[in-house]
């Protein structure tokens, strides 16, 4: 099962390298809607679905400010590690989606749920994310020419995941790519300082 790759304390080590140094990348602009200076305002997450030990600043989720006087506008680069405000690791959803999606004909819903950790409902709503909303969604758009026409809108995550793993040998590093790449579609979360 590619869910296992979720009980591996590397993973999430490598995911928070890709998303600091995309961080850094964005710190180093300039604000988009002032110009001003951007510094660090990280705020913790508590995310579920990783395994015990793992280091409290991977929880970090990285966020941006404005230093100028009168814009301090927020701005929030895209990450790897999280899937907009879900309370799992993305890496945790996007195994557990296709693991699902791969799974022998007879299981119910409820019963892979029990099997992953998580409720009946959380599956039923990924399963349905994936199926209705990602595909709909700009930040596929964004990056769905980039990938084989093999991909099927209606099989995502599994099928784009399982492209990953014919590149790459390593579930690990398959993983961690198809991250990489679903979060380049991200388009960065600007809030006004009060959103």
């Amino acid at each position: 099962m590619l869910s296992e790759v979720l009980k591996n304390e590397s993973l999430f080590r490598n995911l928070y390298k890709i998303d600091l140094a995309t961080a850094e990348q964005y710190r180093q602009m300039k604000c988009p809607h002032c110009q001003g200076p951007l510094y660090y305002a990280n705020y913790p997450r508590k995310p579920r679905g990783e395994p015990d030990g793992v280091s409290e600043k991977y929880f970090l989720q990285f966020s941006l400010c404005c230093g100028a006087q009168g814009c301090r506008r927020r701005l929030i680069p895209p990450t790897c590690r999280f899937l907009g405000k879900k309370i799992y690791w993305y890496a945790a959803i996007i195994t557990i989606v296709s693991d699902w999606q791969n799974a022998a004909n007879g299981i119910t819903i409820s019963k892979f749920a029990e099997k992953a950790g998580i409720s009946r409902n959380t599956l039923k709503r990924w399963i349905n994310w994936f199926k209705e909303i990602f595909p709909a969604s700009p930040e596929w758009k964004k990056i769905r020419g980039r990938v084989s026409s093999d991909i099927k809108n209606d099989t995502l995550p599994g099928s784009l995941l399982h492209s990953f793993r014919r590149q790459y040998p390593s579930v690990k590093t398959a993983v961690k790519r198809c991250l990489s790449f679903l979060s380049q579609g991200s388009e960065m979360s600007l809030k006004t300082r009060d959103g």
